[in-house]
């Protein structure tokens, strides 16, 4: 069973900073992309950070110069370092990932992980 599992949300004050971890796990062939997505109360949601498949970093425009995507391929984790971090920050982060599994390549999402920026 392939998971992804999320750790490292909490509660900050505006200014502070975090680390998210996303780690894949399971019967896992190859990694296609991976990153961070982020939804926040009565918006859609929005491209944070993410490795593409071949190997570039994409970020979402609020987030560049702030946060920073980086990668263990031996651990199959994913990290996404918040600095300078805003109330409109404030959302749950869904760590994705496009997974080769038995020959098969599917989309896989973490439960997610909440972030609160306090002003």
């Amino acid at each position: 069973q392939v998971q992804l599992v999320e750790s490292g949300g909490g509660l900050v004050q505006a200014g502070g900073s975090l680390r998210l971890s996303c780690v894949a796990s399971g019967s896992i062939f190859s990694i296609n992309g991976m990153g961070w997505y982020r939804l926040a109360p009565g918006k859609q949601r929005e491209l944070v950070a993410i490795f593409t498949s071949d190997d570039s970093t994409n970020y979402g425009d609020s987030v560049k110069g702030r946060f920073n995507i980086s990668r263990d391929n031996a651990k199959n984790t994913v990290y996404l370092q918040m600095n300078s971090l805003k109330p409109e920050d404030t959302a749950v982060y869904y760590c994705y990932a496009r997974l080769v599994v038995v020959g098969r390549s599917n989309h896989y999402w973490g439960q997610g992980t909440q972030v609160t920026v306090s002003s």
